[in-house]
């Protein structure tokens, strides 16, 4: 069952505000990435690369590991990925994954397996992964913790939960500043009002590391170990 959003607090509503917008469902976000589609690798590509390659790096990865990559958009990260592994990229968006189906095809990539799935309802077995890998997906899904939950369920026991992603940052004036901005960027798509401490202890993770990744340095790749 989805978890409530307001419920659980992890939006990080400071105390005597206004009621945040209510959070985008599946359809409105695979509207939102139709538009964007063709657009997508010049927007998101080259400028989020540096986090890819670095969370590739955290999540070290050896041969026959198996992989799960939560959003994967047009595939960007695909070929950063030794040939040693075996990937399973998803995402809900057709449009995406038509474009990140021709990126498999050219480069020959054929250790990265791709699926439509709603990152809230996998269909994979408990401890399906040794690998689980969110890149900048986490604001932009209806139920942030319970994406985080799935990505528990099937990365085993001792495996690594890798989240690339934009969260409220710790200064109160900038995070005061990116709750003001949420009413614009909700309209566009994602939040900028995710609490990161909040948002693992209410999906039962705990982070081992977190690092500053891109420029500007508002995004956070963080790893946490599945207990």
């Amino acid at each position: 069952m989805a978890i409530s959003l307001r419920e659980h607090g992890y939006y990080a509503p400071p105390a005597g505000t206004r009621p945040r917008p209510r959070p985008f469902e599946n359809a409105f976000i695979d509207r939102i990435y139709a538009t964007l589609s063709p657009v997508y690798d010049v927007l998101f590509g080259a400028p989020l690369q540096p986090g890819r390659r670095a969370a590739m790096a955290a999540l070290g990865l050896r041969p026959g590991d198996r992989v799960l990559e939560i959003g994967t958009g047009t595939a960007l990260t695909a070929p950063l990925y030794p040939r040693h592994c075996r990937v399973t990229a998803v995402d809900l968006s057709a449009s995406m994954l038509r474009r990140a189906r021709a990126r498999l095809a050219r480069g020959g990539l054929r250790h990265v397996r791709l699926l439509a799935a709603d990152a809230a309802r996998l269909t994979f077995p408990d401890a399906s992964f040794d690998r689980v890998f969110a890149p900048y997906v986490i604001s932009v899904v209806p139920d942030p913790v319970q994406v985080l939950r799935e990505m528990r369920r099937v990365c085993r026991r001792g495996g690594l939960i890798v989240i690339l992603n934009h969260f409220q940052s710790a200064n109160p004036a900038l995070a005061s500043v990116e709750r003001a901005l949420l009413p614009l960027t909700i309209r566009a798509g994602f939040r900028t009002d995710l609490d990161l401490e909040t948002l693992l202890e209410t999906a039962g993770l705990r982070a081992v590391s977190a690092q500053k990744v891109n420029w500007p340095r508002i995004w956070t790749l963080v790893s946490c170990i599945r207990n």
